[in-house]
């Protein structure tokens, strides 16, 4: 048995393959499942949201400032800055007096590949407000506001705002702050490296809503599937696929982590090289083949997804010439 890839084929032959390290625990940090090297460390990237924005909940912030489950959501976004999405961010930094210019992030390309034609057909510039992140520090800055902290520099490390981030990080993922290698993020912010299994276990914890404050996280982005995302991108659509039944979220580099609260399971993988085609796949394989785990209602649809686990390798003709798929197995420790 070998353990889980993604490969990509063109005509008869592989011509890539992206090894998968994988952890699939419960919120207790039993393993489950695993391929690859499950205590691979690597950054966590957007995929940490839910726990940079828990302090959010548990300090009284978004009560304070008035905002409601979907500010809550865009926080834990990686988002396609779709109307909606601006339209959030915009409601967040309003109510908490700041504005576009306080935001520590840089513009990008719309991650949504239909609002990304829209923006270059019509000519428009990004700015900080359509970052995928500007959710995220529009949180990070109400959390600033909220407790009277500096607003210039919270991005930092050392600032106040992701020291208070830190503490919420290493409860949920069972590790010491100096356990982690601390990066920067593409979004200018601090993020953090850790091993795998840490991240499955943390997604468990968020699944089964451990406390009250993280269940308010959880329930915020199963209320709210496309400001997590957006329309037509993995997550959402899993989310929408699954209604109430599984979380997930992407980060960069190749990192996908998901929660299924039913049956109090986390997931997280990485995709050894960065690829970003291959981890929406690993992740729909990891889900299928815990099927048979899986409380009826968790189950991913027998034919819901399929294209996006399997996806066509295509000319610029259009003319389909390969696919990308998963291919190998996860290891069950019971098995």
């Amino acid at each position: 048995m070998s353990d889980l890839r993604v490969e990509a084929i063109r005509g008869p032959a592989v011509e890539s393959v992206h090894r998968i390290h994988a952890s699939v625990c419960d919120a207790e940090g039993r393993t489950i499942a695993t391929s690859g090297d499950p205590s691979y460390l690597t950054f966590w990237r957007s995929a940490a949201k839910p726990f940079q924005a828990l302090p959010l909940v548990e300090d009284g912030v978004l009560d304070r400032f008035g905002l409601g489950s979907d500010a809550l959501a865009l926080a834990c976004a990686s988002h396609s800055s779709e109307r909606v999405h601006l339209e959030v961010t915009d409601r967040m930094l309003a109510a908490i007096g700041c504005t576009e210019e306080d935001l520590a992030c840089g513009p990008h390309p719309p991650l949504g590949p239909k609002v990304a034609r829209d923006v270059a057909a019509k000519g428009i510039h990004p700015t900080p407000r359509w970052s995928n992140c500007s959710g995220k520090h529009s949180g990070m800055l109400a959390l600033a506001r909220h407790h009277g902290w500096p607003t210039k520099g919270y991005e930092l490390a050392g600032h106040p705002v992701q020291d208070r981030i830190m503490t919420a990080i290493t409860r949920w993922t069972g590790l010491d702050a100096t356990d982690f290698v601390l990066g920067v993020d593409g979004c200018t912010v601090v993020c953090h490296g850790l091993p795998v299994s840490a991240m499955a276990r943390a997604y468990a914890s968020l699944g089964a809503g451990a406390t009250p404050e993280l269940a308010r996280v959880r329930d915020a982005m199963l209320e709210h599937p496309l400001l997590i995302a957006g329309e037509g991108r993995i997550c959402t659509e899993l989310m929408q696929a699954m209604p109430g039944q599984v979380i997930a979220k992407v980060g960069a580099e190749g990192i996908h982590c998901a929660a299924i609260p039913a049956a109090g399971i986390g997931i997280a993988l990485k995709v050894e090289d960065g690829d970003m085609r291959a981890s929406g796949p690993a992740l729909l394989a990891i889900i299928r083949a815990l099927a048979s785990r899986l409380p009826a209602a968790a189950r991913l649809p027998k034919d819901a997804l399929v294209s996006a686990e399997v996806h066509s390798i295509r000319s610029t003709r259009g003319i389909r010439v390969g696919e990308v798929r998963p291919a190998g197995s996860l290891r069950f420790l019971d098995a």
